[in-house]
């Protein structure tokens, strides 16, 4: 569907167009610039923001389209596999903060690394993880993009440039400034973006963290995607100030609007540029999640489902693409629909494949425990008997 729409966009267009994720089938590009200006300003702090309009094609905006609705789907479907209980223990989905994940990989390369915290699912979709790989890692088995032994919080594709995944709030982002020291040890010249929520935006590892890649100008964009709530409870009872791009007070901020792909491509692309020649930058991402925290929490004791329902009505994502693809006559409304039914193909083609993955072996319980796992002998609690000895 998404070839047949670029082909009646640009028929004489041969090359090819690499999307944010595969499409279904293979599309010829339609690389006609439109210009268009992001929905809100960028609010900055200590430093000039850049320009609200942002350069596009058609072939980004349908790509970026099919991504998000393919992402929403998956994490619909996770949903489902969590309440059918083939999919245990923690689960924190990411519809409705779609455009972060899309938006930032449009502004950046696979040799830039990302880092975040448990809400993982679409970033490893973003940076060209497979879906098979997903599903398959979320159910726990051994085609999963950490061997099934990771689940939904620790997913990782370092080949990507995609270092997780991390389940304790706020630790990840010490780690992303090690990714970025390393970048300019090794003087790269690419970036670190290093995620974390509002929930996380009060832990003194970030602040230490930050302080540090201030002294040695790291190239670390510290992307705070504010969701407004931390688990259950609301920015305002949390942090004295919610104004999180500005609380680096030293280090330059810059507020986004986190629904609007184009503006997380404008702030990232510019954010990447700033860091690399000065050191790091706070983005905070306003965004919002339709479902709870985790799948353990309803998602409507703390806010009102007339607020959830007003976000989807007015900042949705996904609709804002798909207004501004009407819009400019890109595709039919038609057309925008029957690719969705081609994406919910191919979430349920994907599933079926993941659930034809075995469990993990009981003999890789012990495998990368240890740097070496060889001879290791596991004794049972009275300490006589030998259980197991590592291969």
């Amino acid at each position: 569907m998404a070839a047949a729409i670029l082909r009646r966009l640009n028929p004489t267009t041969a090359t090819r167009v690499a999307p944010l994720l595969p499409l279904a089938r293979a599309a010829s590009d339609s690389t006609s610039p439109l210009t268009i200006e992001t929905s809100l300003p960028f609010f900055p702090h200590n430093v000039d923001p850049p320009s609200r309009t942002v350069a596009t094609t058609p072939a980004e905006l349908l790509a970026t389209f099919r991504t998000m609705a393919l992402m929403r789907r998956a994490e619909i479907a996770a949903d489902s596999l969590y309440k059918a209980k083939l999919i245990r223990g923690f689960c924190h989905l990411y519809d409705g903060q779609e455009a972060v994940a899309v938006g930032m990989e449009a502004a950046i390369t696979r040799r830039d690394a990302i880092i975040t915290a448990y809400r993982d699912h679409c970033l490893y979709l973003a940076r060209g993880g497979s879906l098979v790989a997903a599903f398959a890692e979320l159910m726990g088995r051994v085609d999963g993009c950490s061997r099934g032994k990771g689940g939904s919080m620790h997913f990782y594709k370092k080949d990507a440039g995609f270092f997780g995944g991390h389940g304790i709030v706020g630790a990840q982002v010490p780690l992303g400034c090690g990714l970025a020291f390393a970048q300019r040890y090794r003087k790269e010249g690419t970036v670190t973006f290093d995620l974390y929520g509002d929930g996380a935006a009060n832990q003194g590892q970030l602040f230490e963290a930050l302080n540090m890649a201030a002294l040695w100008k790291l190239p670390v964009i510290l992307v705070c995607e504010n969701n407004h709530y931390g688990m259950g409870t609301a920015e305002w009872r949390a942090s004295k100030s919610a104004a999180y791009y500005t609380r680096g007070d030293y280090v330059p901020g810059l507020k986004v609007d986190g629904m609007d792909f184009l503006a997380v491509k404008q702030a990232c692309k510019f954010a990447k540029e700033h860091v690399l020649e000065n050191g790091p930058i706070i983005l905070e991402m306003d965004t919002y999640r339709y479902h709870g925290h985790s799948m353990s929490d309803p998602g409507s004791t703390y806010r009102t489902r007339d607020e959830i329902a007003g976000i989807r009505q007015e900042r949705d994502p996904i609709e804002r693409v798909r207004k501004l693809i009407l819009a400019h006559d890109l595709a039919t409304a038609q057309e925008l629909k029957d690719m969705e039914k081609e994406i919910r193909k191919e979430v349920d083609t994907a599933i079926a494949k993941a659930k034809e993955s075995p469990m993990p072996d009981e003999s890789e319980l012990f495998k990368n425990v240890y740097v070496n796992d060889c001879g290791l002998e596991s004794f049972g609690v009275d300490r006589k008997v030998v259980r197991t000895v590592l291969p």
